[in-house]
């Protein structure tokens, strides 16, 4: 059956691949954005990828909405049967002060969640991050993390992002605990996501395989990663809107650990015929620590230097029938994407 769904960030990473997907299941989709400016991108995005005659244009419309204002939320939301709450504030580099995103992240979710319940939604699936499981723990711990674990806000080692994403999950299931009305609520948490970029605006997602392309680094920081594809994380939605059983469960959404080289050496072996030269060495921990002054997506990743994260997938396997995509595959076609819309 077809529903009416919203769908916050439409112009994002990941909520415009879930936009996509959601059209060509002949879903009626309303999507949020900040600027009216971009919605000429959302569609020309959206026609790539849809077939016109399923009249996907007509089943699309989209909303200004600011996840720092009441003002148009309720009007978005209202008849719909699903939201999927995907946008988010993220930043290269490190803001200011940790409140710029740890504020609109989750003041933004309890704004939408609170128009869904005025509407009478169904189900809301939030997107939230892996790094609200994992992040602030002991960096030597060998622990698999699950779903039964979050992230330790007070601890010195967290990032504003983490941080952000960790409060903003919280509060989502604090809210629809106490005041909900019936609402259910499903999460979706994604590692680091790869795969195809649909337009030029590559967005914080690809930066690291952006650097990568264009040899930004000498050689690859020892960081890693649980990896996704971003089509995968879209997937992922679709079913946790609909599954019975998903309600009130969170999932861990990506694949086996990654070290950043792992990905160098992908690329290298696909685009060096190319004329590509892929960094695939590895950085002593000292460099980037030194680099994070002139490279502002080094900042980010300097917690995380040689600390190896593992996860637990079997919990969105088992409940939503989720079979990911391969670490080359999606590294491959998002450095393809890069190079089609002029990016690299």
């Amino acid at each position: 059956m077809t529903s009416t769904v919203l769908v916050s960030g439409a112009t994002g990473f990941v909520g415009l691949h879930t936009v996509i997907q959601l059209l060509q299941h002949g879903h009626t989709v309303r999507g949020t954005l900040r600027s009216p400016k971009r919605e000429a991108e959302v569609r020309e995005s959206v026609a790539r990828h849809v077939d016109a005659s399923a009249g996907a244009s007509d089943r699309l419309s989209l909303h200004q909405c600011d996840l720092m204002s009441d003002e148009g939320w309720d009007d978005a939301i209202a008849g719909c049967d699903y939201v999927l709450h995907v946008a988010s504030p993220f930043i290269i580099g490190t803001p200011k002060h940790e409140d710029e995103l740890i504020i609109p992240a989750r003041d933004g979710a309890v704004r939408v969640l609170r128009a869904a319940a005025r509407a009478g939604v169904k189900r809301t699936v939030m997107t939230s991050s892996v790094a609200a499981i994992s992040a602030g723990h002991d960096r030597n711990t060998k622990h698999i993390f699950n779903e039964d674990d979050w992230s330790v806000i007070d601890s010195p080692e967290i990032g504003a992002y983490e941080k952000s994403k960790t409060i903003a999950e919280r509060t989502a299931w604090d809210f629809v605990k106490s005041d909900g009305a019936g609402m259910e609520l499903a999460v979706i948490n994604p590692g680091a996501i790869l795969g195809p970029v649909l337009n030029s605006d590559s967005g914080t997602s690809g930066e690291l395989v952006r650097q990568l392309m264009v040899r930004a680094m000498p050689a690859c920081p020892r960081i890693g990663f649980a990896c996704v594809d971003v089509r995968d994380v879209a997937s992922a939605h679709l079913a946790a809107m609909v599954t019975p059983d998903a309600a009130g469960k969170r999932f861990i959404c990506a694949i086996e650990y990654a070290w950043f080289s792992d990905i160098a050496k992908i690329l290298d072996k696909r685009f060096r015929k190319d004329s590509y030269k892929i960094p695939t060495g590895e950085l002593p921990n000292f460099v980037p620590r030194i680099m994070q002054h002139f490279n502002p997506v080094l900042k980010q990743i300097i917690p995380s230097l040689g600390k190896r994260r593992d996860y637990d997938n079997e919990q969105i396997k088992s409940v939503l029938n989720w079979q990911p995509r391969s670490l080359e595959e999606m590294s491959i076609s998002m450095a393809e994407s890069m190079i089609e819309f002029g990016v690299v």
